[in-house]
């Protein structure tokens, strides 16, 4: 490990793993790491419940671990590993520079894993991944790398935010908009929300139901009933100014300790006031302030240099959940359950919630609504009719969800069944939160749609946030889940087409859109833009369009989006017979986008043809992320298809895919010990395997074909051959793809290549052109002329074929 004497730099070689002693998050499962680093590709982050060894690697470690890798497969993607498994493999982001340091960061959240570039940690969100199960110990970080060095410098850990609003920051409500001036103060509270909490109502009058008269001055001292009962024990009398306790020995600095401490969690006291202040928290029973003033005072008598002579002893709520900071009500020493009950039973309450078709509602306090939600301290404090009124009315909402809001204000914990209507009442929650401005719960609430997201609820979840300003992140989510999957939600459902222009814009635009064929970009456009009522393909549209001019079958202010989105069809990468039809039909015919589209791409494929300029040739490139890329490293590798599929795709140990009936394998000749179809895709050298003619369409042929399958197809752009122990070496010979097994398109063509010259010699060749972008289900090596033999001139000589790119 080389790692240079200052700290701040170290160079890590392949395979190997720097755990410096001050990369530790304070918190386990929670933290940041903020460095610059400078590579090829595979800045590889581990983060692991203990340190590991010098020559540690992520590959081989059986213990629960995350890995982070920016810059994978030669500099293409980020993937992010579970314990050795793969859970997130996306192109194009977070990419690494070799000729410069770059600066990024990534937090883990008990299980929210974000990945950002920049200088500054927080900012420039790349990548978000949310662990359904996460793994909350994670504390030791690691540097580490892959085929190359890396350069890592200025590495950093650093805490989060006791209620990471920064990781949040893309869902917090928009600011709750006040039908009168005047109130900015409160909206600026509202914008403050970590710093907004009961401490705020401290000795405050605002919306306090009682007071405290102290000492022989017989100050006032206002209060809330409802905060002091689930503090403590504090008998209340009413008489004619209200609910009063009096308090005529205590000073007021004691009483302001106290209620310092219940308000707040912590206070200061100098020692002199200990016994008077553990005095006044014995006599209404707030027994963790009695327990510390107890324990400060027995440690002062045992060493009094434990105290700064003249400072104030400093007493704090010790907190039994860390994690949830300062929202209420923890942090705090209030019992939760005393107050659930309250609440339960409407005890001390001061508002009556009526909601429009069930009658009252729910009884509340007018304290706990404001503490969460800033429409409620408002609607409190403003003057408005409800600041002097015991009923507010509430309109067009869910009772179950608002049932559920007040539960979590009181509890600040969201509890919600798994039930059939869950989705709709998770959805209506949010829609709660977001109105009354609950930052917590809408958080919760967005964290629980990312957790239980699913190609079946997307497309509704996708329609009820759009038009949401604080719900971007779902949003965004949605739309790269519904592009990642958009075979199946553009068919499984018509929920697609309710979309607006601009989400089914944004999704047809997608950078990660994965489809297994163009026809299906073309078929989910014509259907929302006809706003479809059955699911349809391009030829139906066609039918119709015969009949119905554009203006009569697509909506009017849909019209103009077939112009805008058919450009983003990928033309070029659909067969050349489906865009013969396409080129004559009534589609081409009206719509004159799609008639130049389709005859560009009909020049493409067959003269080569492209126009000009480099903001156009995306469409002439395939979706990467459509297909699984299976990549040509090196003759006779283990990364081909034909060894995937041996795999069970990538499910088990390798089973020769004939035996396990994966693929079928066929040779022109009939069966026999030198056609032995497993012969082909095994390990094993074979020393005579060869495919004798046949006569087809009067002529002698001899050839090997692969079929992949029903459910797969392969854009094929390389593939490798081995010959047998013969000396009968191929010179003209081509290799082909079929969507049919009958109709066969060149896509690579052979002409006396003098390639093979040795008996079981290796041998590989790219494909390129505008065929390698064609999908196949069949496969063939067909011999076009004969062989150098001339014993055995017409016999295809071949005992290992593999084949690659990008897999369906």
């Amino acid at each position: 490990m080389n790692e240079s004497i200052d700290k701040k730099f170290l160079t890590v070689p392949p395979f190997e793993c720097a755990w410096r002693k001050d990369l530790k998050f304070r918190e386990a499962g929670r933290g940041c790491v903020a460095f610059e680093a400078f590579a090829h590709n595979d800045v590889t982050v581990v983060f692991r419940e203990n340190v590991g060894s010098q020559h540690y690697h992520y590959k081989r470690d059986n213990s629960p671990h995350y890995t982070v890798i920016l810059g994978s497969h030669r500099n293409r993607r980020l993937r992010i590993e579970v314990d050795g498994e793969d859970v997130v493999d996306v192109a194009g982001v977070g990419l690494c520079c070799s000729s410069a340091f770059q600066s990024y960061w990534i937090s883990i959240y008990d299980g929210l894993i974000s990945v950002g570039k920049g200088r500054y940690p927080f900012q420039n969100l790349m990548f978000q991944w949310l662990d359904s199960n996460p793994n909350c110990n994670v504390r030791y970080v690691g540097l580490s790398s892959w085929d190359k060095h890396v350069g890592y410098r200025n590495v950093n850990v650093l805490p989060l935010t006791q209620n990471h609003i920064l990781l949040w920051k893309q869902v917090d409500c928009g600011e709750y908009e006040a039908e009168e001036d005047g109130d900015e103060e409160v909206k600026d509270e509202r914008l403050g929300y970590d710093k907004w909490g009961l401490e705020n109502f401290l000795e405050s009058w605002e919306l306090s139901d009682m007071f405290f008269i102290v000492g022989k001055e017989e100050k006032l001292v206002p209060a809330h009933k409802v905060i002091l009962q689930t503090s403590g024990d504090f008998p209340l009398s009413l008489t004619g100014e209200g609910f009063v306790v009096q308090l005529p020995e205590v000073r007021y600095p004691i009483l302001h300790a106290l209620l310092e401490y219940i308000y707040t969690g912590h206070t200061q006291i100098s020692e002199p006031q200990l016994g008077s202040l553990w005095a006044l928290s014995s006599q209404f029973q707030v027994t963790p302030l009695m327990k510390q003033c107890v324990e400060t005072m027995e440690r002062f008598k045992l060493n009094k240099k434990l105290f700064d002579s003249g400072k104030n002893v400093e007493l704090s709520y010790p907190s039994t959940q860390p994690h949830c900071g300062m929202v209420f009500p923890f942090g705090l020493p209030i019992n939760v359950q005393k107050l659930k009950q309250l609440h339960s039973v409407g005890e001390y309450s001061d508002i009556n919630i009526c909601i429009d078709g069930h009658g009252l509602a729910v009884q509340s306090h007018k304290i706990i609504l404001s503490l969460w939600s800033v429409p409620f301290a408002k609607m409190f404090t403003n003057g408005m009719i409800e600041s002097n009124s015991s009923d507010i009315h509430l309109r067009e909402m869910s009772l179950e969800a608002f049932n559920i809001m007040l539960e979590f204000m009181y509890s600040g914990e969201l509890s919600i069944e798994d039930s059939i209507d869950f989705g709709s009442l998770l959805l209506q929650l949010l829609l709660l939160a977001d109105q009354f401005g609950v930052t917590p719960l809408h958080q919760e609430c967005c964290k629980l749609f990312l957790e239980c997201l699913s190609e079946d609820s997307v497309c509704p979840i996708l329609q009820a946030v759009s038009s949401i300003p604080s719900c971007k992140l779902i949003e965004e989510t949605c739309e790269r889940k519904i592009a990642m999957h958009f075979d199946y939600c553009t068919t499984a459902s018509l929920d697609f087409v309710l979309f607006d222009v601009a989400t089914f814009s944004s999704i047809i635009r997608h950078p990660d859109l994965t489809v297994t064929s163009e026809e299906r970009v073309l078929n989910a456009i014509l259907m929302w833009c006809m706003k479809g009522k059955e699911l349809c393909g391009w030829e139906l549209v066609d039918e119709l369009m015969r009949k119905y001019t554009p203006e009569l079958l697509f909506e009017e202010r849909r019209l103009q989006s077939v112009n805008d989105l058919l450009p983003f069809v990928r033309f070029p990468l659909l067969p050349h017979a489906l865009l013969k039809k396409l080129e004559n039909s009534g589609l081409s015919s009206h719509i004159s986008v799609l008639d130049n589209l389709v005859k560009e791409a009909i020049g493409f494929i067959e003269y080569g043809l492209a126009p000009p300029g480099n903001g156009q040739s995306v469409r002439f490139q395939h979706r990467r992320s459509s297909f699984k890329e299976l990549q040509y490293i090196c003759d006779g590798d283990s990364n081909g298809v034909l060894y995937f599929a041996g795999t069970s795709f990538g499910e088990h140990q390798w089973v020769n895919p004939v035996l396990s009936k994966r693929i079928t394998i066929t040779a022109s000749s009939p069966t026999s010990r030198f056609t032995d179809p497993k012969t082909l895709v095994s390990r094993t050298y074979q020393g005579t395997s060869f495919a004798g003619p046949r006569m087809e369409d009067g002529q002698q042929c001899a050839w090997w074909m692969i079929d992949i399958g029903q459910d797969h197809q392969l854009m094929c752009n390389y593939y490798t051959l081995r010959m047998d122990g013969s000396r009968a070496y191929n010179r003209f010979w081509n290799f082909q793809g079929s969507l049919d097994g009958r109709t066969w398109t060149n896509l690579r063509d052979h002409e006396n290549d003098q390639t093979l010259c040795k008996p079981g010699q290796f041998a590989s060749w790219p494909i390129i052109g505008p065929n390698a972008l064609l999908p196949f289900r069949f496969f063939r090596v067909v011999l076009t002329g004969p062989t150098t033999d001339a014993s055995n001139p017409l016999n295809l000589c071949i005992c290992f074929l593999e084949l690659y790119g990008y897999f369906h």
